[in-house]
């Protein structure tokens, strides 16, 4: 692409690299490992405690944590925003129809903030024990385990209408993908990579159901989706005409508890779920990864502990900025 543009149309955009790879460097530079060694050691432990005793009773709410992570970071930056109940007036992105009723393990955060605040008050954010709880999640349920830079604080604000806007929906195709990863700083391979966080969770009906009765004039079933793998979906999901209901389905039917590479293996046999999901495959910029991750899965995880740290410092808040919340759902008063 960029041999088609003429030689001043080059200056602005390596100019725009070189400011978002700036952007993104002082944010993670602002974040340190083990920054609450000394003002509270146990911190992470207690997150690590929570999430292991509630993955193992419900294995469901290791992905709900790491999607909890990601609809935090891409709104507002990972600021712990997502965690805030509505108020009168204002209804909080939890209200989101992205968010609501799907977004899962708030009562982990509560736990382990609630232990967390016993023993050093007003210390440790939200914003950090959500990025350790989307770690602790990763490596219970994948062996996936990374050190988390940390030193976020907490924001005082959200808005219901905002994860629409920045949160990429399950019909974009690998193009619009792409645009909406580089938004926040992150490349083509590492949204691709973070995609294969899909290899565990569940999806509503709702948000493939065009794939199997209403794709096109053409095709009412989306002929990129394997037949018999359609087949099989049809008996969770029924026409939307003839139940209130909106069922849900494992992201990936395989290993729907373990995050691992085969995500990609099915998007190879045209077995993805999401039109998001397929079209990683079916697009020639990104078909190539897929076919690497899903042939090279320790390499894969190794990408994807990578990409989990460069997504959690998107538009930190750090230094004096935001606050300490004592509790994850409300704001401190002042």
């Amino acid at each position: 692409m960029m041999s088609s543009l003429g030689g001043s149309e080059k200056m602005p955009t390596i100019f725009f690299c070189i400011v978002l790879f700036l952007v993104a460097s002082v944010s993670s530079a602002s974040l340190k490992v083990g920054f609450y060694k000394s003002s509270c050691p146990s911190a992470e432990m207690i997150v690590r405690k929570a999430v292991n005793k509630a993955v193992s009773k419900n294995p469901g709410l290791a992905a709900g944590l790491i999607r909890m992570h990601f609809h935090d970071c891409f709104v507002r930056g990972c600021d712990g925003s997502v965690l805030l109940d509505s108020t009168p007036g204002n209804p909080s992105e939890k209200e989101s129809p992205v968010n609501n009723p799907s977004l899962r393990g708030f009562e982990v955060i509560d736990e382990a903030k609630a232990e967390i605040e016993a023993q050093c008050p007003q210390i440790v954010s939200c914003a950090d024990v959500l990025a350790f709880a989307a770690r602790d999640s990763a490596y219970k349920v994948g062996g996936i385990n990374y050190a988390v830079p940390s030193g976020r604080r907490d924001g005082r604000v959200s808005l219901k209408d905002e994860p629409t806007l920045h949160l990429p929906p399950p019909f974009f195709n690998a193009k619009q993908l792409e645009e909406n990863f580089a938004r926040k700083g992150l490349s083509l391979d590492e949204m691709v990579t973070l995609s294969g966080a899909h290899s565990i969770g569940v999806s509503h009906c709702s948000s493939f159901s065009n794939r199997l009765y209403s794709f096109n004039a053409t095709h009412p079933q989306d002929p990129s989706m394997d037949p018999e793998f359609a087949r099989y979906l049809k008996t969770k999901c029924p026409p939307s005409s003839n139940t209130g209901s909106d069922p849900t389905v494992p992201l990936e039917v395989q290993t729907p508890n373990r995050l691992d590479s085969k995500y990609y293996k099915d998007l190879k046999n045209h077995r993805g779920l999401l039109t998001s999901d397929q079209t990683l495959f079916d697009s020639p910029s990104t078909k190539r990864m897929v076919k690497n991750n899903a042939r090279y899965g320790a390499n894969w995880g190794n990408k994807y502990a990578s990409a989990m740290v460069r997504m959690g410092a998107i538009d930190v808040l750090t230094g004096i900025n935001g606050e300490i919340r004592k509790h994850c759902r409300v704001v401190n008063y002042r």
